[in-house]
């Protein structure tokens, strides 16, 4: 497998960039807007579950970026973004203005995560 540090920098700089900009420093309003759909989350637990996703992004692209146990990084990128995909379309449908063109670039996303993993399609 030829090197995959590109491929491992590109998925890491979208988990920092959803993790830090979106989330962590809030630079999204319309992540806490879909966060806060949540039933069992109050305003203020909303906003620690959000910063606290944040954080969990930021900590996944460390991973990639290290290479280490790539399968299972790709395993829980998947697990990660199929779970808040399905909560989004679930409680904030409404506040997700694109959610086929969401899925899709998520798919992307998710296929490029498995290439840089060492799958072979």
């Amino acid at each position: 497998m030829p090197d995959l540090l590109l491929p491992r920098a590109a998925i890491a700089s979208v988990w920092i960039y959803q993790g830090l900009w979106c989330k962590m420093l809030g630079r999204m309003p319309r992540h806490q807007e879909i966060v806060g759909t949540v039933p069992f989350l109050t305003a203020s637990r909303a906003h620690r579950a959000l910063v606290a996703l944040g954080v969990l992004e930021c900590a996944i692209a460390l991973w990639v970026l290290s290479g280490m146990w790539a399968r299972e990084a790709a395993f829980l990128e998947t697990f990660l973004l199929a779970t808040m995909n399905a909560a989004g379309l679930i409680w904030a449908s409404r506040a997700i203005p694109d959610p086929l063109g969401m899925l899709l670039q998520n798919f992307a996303f998710l296929l490029l995560a498995w290439i840089a993993a060492g799958s072979r399609f």
